[in-house]
C-alpha cells in the first residue's frame, strides 16, 4: 500500500504573477480593450461647436443655462477645443430642450412645499461638420435632480439656484455619455 501524496500549493512568486499580468494585458490589448470613458473621439475629432440649444420649454434662458454648462464641461477636458466659428469645427453638438418640468416631493409641517423634483429632457446629436453624419446621438437624454427651498425663502430664488447646480450636472453627464461611446 502505497502513502497517500501530499500536494504543495503552487506559489506563483514575483516572477509568476508578472507574468501573468503582461499576459493578461496582451490578450486584453489584442482584443481592442480600452476602459471605458477615457474619453476619446474618432481620429479627426479634436474642436467641437456647440450652438445654442433650441428650449422647447416654457422656462427662460435654460437654452443659455444648458449650453454653457456643456461648452465649460467640454474645454474642461482639455483635449477637444470648443468653438464658435462653424468652418473651424471637426464635429457640431446640436441639442433642443423637449421637457422641463418641477414638481414638488416633500412637505414641510406648514404643508407647503419644500422639496423638489426637476427632469430635463433634451434632443441631442453630435454630428461631423463636413458630412453631416451622426457620432452620437440620444433623441431622450433625460436628467433628474431634486433640490430644497429652505424656511423663508421663495420658490422662483431656489429653483433659480437649483438650475446652476442642474445644468452643471446635466454637463457632465451629456459629456461623459458622449465620450464614453468612444
Amino acid at each position: 500500500m502505497t502513502a497517500p501524496s501530499k500536494r504543495r500549493p503552487v506559489c506563483l512568486g514575483r516572477i509568476g504573477l508578472a507574468a501573468l499580468a503582461l499576459g493578461a494585458a496582451l490578450i486584453l490589448s489584442g482584443c481592442g480593450y480600452r476602459p471605458v470613458g477615457t474619453g476619446f473621439l474618432p481620429p479627426g475629432i479634436r474642436t467641437i461647436q456647440v450652438p445654442l440649444f433650441a428650449n422647447q420649454t416654457t422656462r427662460f434662458e435654460l437654452d443659455l443655462k444648458l449650453t454653457q454648462a456643456v461648452i465649460n464641461e467640454l474645454a474642461s477636458r482639455g483635449k477637444i477645443e470648443v468653438t464658435t466659428d462653424a468652418a473651424k469645427a471637426d464635429a457640431v453638438l446640436e441639442g433642443r430642450i423637449l421637457t422641463f418640468a418641477v414638481n414638488p416631493i416633500a412637505f414641510s409641517d406648514q404643508k407647503t412645499a419644500d422639496r423638489y423634483d426637476i427632469l430635463v429632457v433634451a434632443d441631442v446629436a453630435l454630428k461631423e461638420a463636413k458630412s453631416g453624419r451622426v457620432i452620437y446621438a440620444n433623441p431622450s437624454y433625460m436628467f433628474k435632480t431634486d433640490y430644497q427651498v429652505p424656511q423663508g425663502q421663495d420658490f422662483e430664488s431656489s429653483e433659480t439656484e437649483a438650475l446652476e447646480s442642474l445644468a452643471k450636472l446635466f454637463a457632465r453627464g451629456l459629456v461623459v455619455a458622449i465620450l464614453e461611446g468612444f
